[in-house]
C-alpha cells in the first residue's frame, strides 16, 4: 500500500512524498531539510525525485538531496534545471520499481514553457501537476501562452474522472473566492467552500482534489459552459465565443482579482 503525504514548505507549498514502508519518492522539493527530516522520522530511503518545472520553490532542494542520496532526478527536458539527471517529456514512462508505480509524463506548458506533469493509473489514478491545475484554479502564465495553458488543461481534463489531483500549492480558498465571483449560482462550489474552510481551520490540506469535482467547480475547466461564458462576457464587455478566448479573458480577470 502506498502513502502520499504532503510535506509543508515555505508559505503554501506541498512537497508530495509517495512511499511504501521502505522507499519514498518526492515531488518538487523546493527545500531539502523537511524532506530529510520526514525520511528520517519514517525510516524511509529516497529512491527518486520528480520535478514539474524550474521555479526555485519546486527545485531548491534538489542538489542537497542528491548529495545525500544517490537517486535519479526526473524533470522536464525542455527546461534548464542543472540538478536533473533524467530529462523527460510527453509520453516517456518512469518505472519506479521500489514503490511499484509507473508514471507517464505529460507535457503541460503554460505556467512555464517546459512544464510537465506525472500521471499514474495503477493501482489508482493519480496526477502530480505542479502549478498547472489547482483546486478551483490554474497557474499563472509566466512563460507560455494562454492557448498553451488552455490546451494543457484540456489535456488533463481528459483523464479519468476519479483521478486524484496533487498540485503543489494550498490555494483552494483564495481560488474559491474568485470562482464564486465568476460562477455565483454554483451550489457545488458553495459546498466546497464550506468543506475547504473547515479543513483549513483545522490545518488540514484541501488536497488532493478529484477531476470530477474540478469539472463541476473550476471555472478554468468550464470555459465552454454558458454560465461562465456569460459572466466573462459581462465582465470584459467583449463578444467572446470560443472557449480558448473565454479562458484567456478569465485568466486575465484572475490576474487582477
Amino acid at each position: 500500500m502506498l502513502t502520499i503525504y504532503p510535506i509543508h514548505a515555505f508559505k503554501d507549498n506541498y512537497i508530495w512524498t509517495i512511499h511504501n514502508q521502505q522507499y519514498a519518492v518526492v515531488v518538487d522539493p523546493g527545500t531539502a531539510t523537511p524532506v530529510i527530516e520526514y525520511l528520517e522520522l519514517e525510516k524511509l530511503q529516497l529512491c527518486a525525485i520528480l520535478i514539474t518545472h524550474h521555479h526555485s520553490d519546486h527545485t531548491g532542494g534538489n542538489q542537497e538531496l542528491l548529495e545525500s542520496f544517490d537517486v535519479p532526478a526526473f524533470g522536464p527536458r525542455n527546461e534548464f534545471i542543472p540538478s536533473i539527471t533524467h530529462p523527460v517529456r510527453e509520453g516517456d514512462q518512469i518505472n519506479l520499481h521500489e514503490i511499484s508505480l509507473n508514471f507517464t509524463v505529460l507535457d503541460t506548458p503554460g505556467h512555464t514553457q517546459g512544464h510537465i506533469a506525472y500521471y499514474a493509473s495503477n493501482p489508482m489514478n493519480i496526477l502530480f501537476c505542479g502549478d498547472t491545475l489547482f483546486s478551483c484554479g490554474c497557474g499563472r502564465i509566466f512563460e507560455g501562452s494562454p492557448q498553451q495553458m488552455y490546451q494543457s488543461l484540456q489535456k488533463l481534463s481528459r483523464l479519468p474522472d476519479d483521478t486524484l489531483i496533487y498540485c503543489t500549492h494550498e490555494y483552494t480558498l483564495s481560488n474559491i473566492r474568485f470562482a464564486r465571483t465568476v460562477d455565483p449560482e454554483n451550489s457545488k462550489l458553495a459546498e466546497l467552500e464550506i468543506a475547504a474552510r473547515k479543513l483549513r481551520n483545522n490545518i488540514i490540506p484541501t488536497l488532493p482534489t478529484t477531476l470530477m469535482l474540478e469539472k463541476a467547480v473550476n471555472p478554468f475547466l468550464r470555459c465552454d459552459q454558458q454560465e461562465i461564458i456569460d459572466h466573462v462576457k459581462n465582465k470584459t464587455k467583449q463578444s467572446l465565443t470560443d472557449p480558448a478566448s473565454i479562458f484567456t479573458a478569465l485568466r486575465e480577470w484572475k490576474n487582477s482579482y
